[in-house]
C-alpha cells in the first residue's frame, strides 16, 4: 500500500509559529541570486512532502539547503509567504480546463471528485491537499494555492450551483457544506487507507450522498458551517 505523509494527524491546523518566524525590520540589501533562491525552495516542496505545512521551518530550511535563517528572511519574512513562493515555484497541476461545465449537476459533481482524486494521486497534487488543511485559518493561503497549483477539486464552485439552479436540479439557496465536508474528508480517507476510487464509487458517492445532501442543504432552517475543505471553516 502507498503510504502517504500523515496528513491528518501531522498537518497543523495552525500556522502557530507564524509570530516567531516573523522577520524582523526590512528586507532589501544584496541581489537574489534567483539559482539559490530555486534550490531553497525546492527544499521547501521536499519538506512540505514529507512532513507536512508544520514541518516547515526556517530552521530546517536552513539547515538542509546549507544557507543561515537571515538568507531566508531576506526574501520571505513569514513561513507563510515562503511556503506560496514554493508552491508558484513548482509544478503546477493542471489537466483540463479549470471551469467544470458538464451540462448537468451529476456530470459536474462526478467531474470534481474525479479531479479532487487526481490532485491527491499527483505529486505536487499531493501537497496542495496538506497545505488546504494546514491553511484552514488562513482563506488567503489556500486562495493562493488554488491560483498558483490550480483548482485541486476540494471546493464547490458556485458557478456549478447557479448553473443546476438555472436548469431546475438545485433549490435556490442551497450550500456548499455538504460537498466541501464530506467528498474531500472521503476521498482522503479511502486514500489513506489504500483504497482506490473508480467509477462506480464516485457514481455511488454523487448519486447517493452529495445531489440528496445539497438538495437537502436547503431546508436545515439553520446557517450551516463551512466545510472542511472550504478554505475557511473557523470564521463560521
Amino acid at each position: 500500500m502507498q503510504r502517504l505523509p500523515d496528513t491528518v494527524r501531522n498537518v497543523s491546523y495552525l500556522n502557530r509559529s507564524g509570530g516567531s518566524e516573523a522577520a524582523a525590520g526590512p528586507r532589501g540589501g544584496r541581489p537574489r541570486d534567483e539559482r539559490r533562491e530555486h534550490d531553497i525552495l525546492a527544499v521547501v516542496g521536499a519538506l512540505l512532502a514529507e512532513s507536512g505545512y508544520e514541518g516547515v521551518t526556517f530552521e530546517e530550511v536552513a539547515r538542509r539547503a546549507g544557507a543561515s535563517k537571515a538568507t531566508l528572511y531576506r526574501r520571505w519574512k513569514s513561513k507563510r509567504e515562503m511556503v506560496i513562493a514554493a508552491i508558484k515555484a513548482g509544478p503546477a497541476y493542471r489537466e483540463g480546463p479549470d471551469e467544470i461545465d458538464t451540462g448537468s449537476l451529476r456530470g459536474d459533481l462526478l467531474a470534481l471528485c474525479q479531479r479532487l482524486d487526481r490532485s491527491m494521486r499527483s505529486a505536487d497534487g499531493q501537497t496542495a491537499m496538506l497545505l488546504l488543511q494546514a491553511g484552514l485559518e488562513d482563506p488567503d493561503l489556500c486562495a493562493e494555492i488554488e491560483r498558483s497549483v490550480g483548482p485541486t477539486g476540494a471546493r464547490l464552485p458556485a458557478s456549478v450551483i447557479e448553473a443546476a439552479v438555472r436548469r431546475g436540479e438545485l433549490p435556490e439557496g442551497v450550500d456548499t457544506f455538504p460537498y466541501e465536508e464530506v467528498a474531500g474528508a472521503v476521498l482522503l480517507l479511502r486514500r489513506l487507507n489504500g483504497l482506490r476510487a473508480d467509477d462506480h464509487y464516485f457514481e455511488a458517492l454523487v448519486d447517493a450522498v452529495l445531489i440528496p445532501a445539497l438538495r437537502a442543504s436547503t431546508t436545515t432552517g439553520r446557517t450551516l458551517p463551512a466545510g472542511i475543505f472550504s478554505g475557511h471553516p473557523a470564521t463560521h
